[in-house]
């Protein structure tokens, strides 16, 4: 009886970490919807304004130097970047540390990225697309609607992006 109760306190355990895992990759974005369009300021060049990659395929990536699967997934989307960009495909990705842009710029100086990357400390733009776990990546079509949402990073996760980039610059 002992042998059971554990048991099942396990697979109770599990299953309770799966729902939550599943509330966390969920997100109120729907395909199909227009994309909210933002100015940040980049690190880099000055300002960036969502509605001027209109007409490219975009690939909106939300992440933070704190997470783990974000630090693996950038350089996978550097190397999409460079594969898709001659076609019309863009990354942007949004960085929402709070207000603290020097861990960004160690994090960039360690990691080779083609991409603008965005500061949205005060979460204005992550909260405008609901997104809540890191990484978030959200694809945008040419025509400015979101298309596709991917929460969470996982190995692979890369070839599942290709897919749909392709799919998205065959529009």
């Amino acid at each position: 009886m002992l042998k059971i109760h554990k048991n099942f306190k396990k697979m109770s355990r599990a299953l309770f970490f799966s729902m939550c895992l599943s509330l966390s990759f969920t997100s109120n974005l729907s395909a199909n919807a227009e994309a909210p369009d933002f100015v940040l300021k980049s690190v880099d060049s000055g300002n960036v304004r969502l509605s001027e990659y209109y007409g490219e395929v975009i690939l909106l990536n939300f992440w933070a130097t704190w997470c783990g699967p974000c630090r693996i997934e950038l350089p996978k989307l550097t190397e999409l970047q460079k594969k898709y960009q001659r076609a019309g495909f863009s990354v942007l990705a949004v960085n929402v540390d709070k207000e603290n842009s020097a861990n960004v710029s160690k994090f960039l100086s360690e990691v080779d990225v083609n991409f603008p990357v965005l500061l949205d400390g005060k979460h204005k733009v992550v909260s405008n697309y609901d997104v809540k776990a890191m990484p978030g990546t959200v694809f945008i079509g040419r025509d400015g609607q979101i298309r596709y949402t991917h929460l969470g990073y996982q190995e692979g996760d890369e070839k599942k992006y290709a897919q749909i980039i392709e799919s998205l610059l065959k529009e």
